[in-house]
């Protein structure tokens, strides 16, 4: 695939199929990806993928929990910053509206919170989820690294006709998830990504972005 066309048809798939993943597509995927730029070479991403049995256990504890209504484990860091303002917050608000209208949830049904909490917790029904990891000594230079390393990940996806969903969510249920996974307390889970193919006849979302003009600028051309 090219990569144009890989970054034009990556986005965020909040409906997957059965169809399992093999490992060696991972394993493919995941080698390549190790090419992703690190400042000072630290490559200080921890991943942890997690399929089967394993996956419908932690699929089936935390979406107990989001039924429950079950507010989540302290946050280590913010989803996003208090006293979002334009643009930002427009952005941020056109397309949580587009997602709900997707997903068949009323934006003033007042169950929303917990059928958007119960929806992400079973990853969408992705058969894989990887969660990414960073040791609690890095700093902001270091998220970024993963998140360049984690946008790698999700290209590389696209060349194997595969798709993702970022999921910050799951950062409210971190302790289920290192129950799993096995995590020390020296690492913080960035999030997690579900991958896998995309389930057919159901509708699709693609949120609309700024306008290059509005987020960059020329300076000396």
């Amino acid at each position: 695939m090219d990569v144009y066309e890989a970054v034009d048809s990556r986005r965020a798939v909040r409906a997957f199929s059965d169809e399992p993943v093999s490992k060696e597509v991972l394993e493919r995927v995941l080698a390549a990806a190790t090419r992703a730029p690190s400042s000072g070479n630290l490559q200080p991403w921890h991943l942890f993928v997690v399929t089967g049995e394993p996956l419908t256990e932690l699929k089936g504890r935390a979406t107990a929990r989001a039924l429950a209504g079950d507010p989540g484990d302290e946050r280590e860091y913010p989803m996003y910053p208090a006293g979002l303002t334009s643009p930002y917050l427009d952005r941020f608000s056109a397309a949580a509206a587009q997602r709900y209208e997707a997903l068949g949830v009323e934006r003033d049904d007042p169950d929303r919170p917990v059928k958007m909490a119960a929806l992400n917790s079973e990853a969408f029904g992705a058969p894989v989820v990887l969660f990414c990891y960073l040791d609690r000594t890095m700093g902001p230079g270091q998220w970024g690294d993963a998140g360049m390393y984690l946008q790698t990940v999700m290209l590389l996806l696209r060349a194997e006709g595969l798709h993702s969903c970022p999921q910050v969510m799951w950062t409210m249920y971190r302790e289920t998830v290192s129950q799993t996974v096995g995590a020390d307390d020296g690492l913080v889970l960035f999030c997690g990504v579900a991958v896998g193919f995309e389930k057919e006849g159901v509708p699709r979302l693609r949120t609309g972005r700024a306008e290059m003009t509005e987020t960059v600028s020329f300076i000396g051309v």
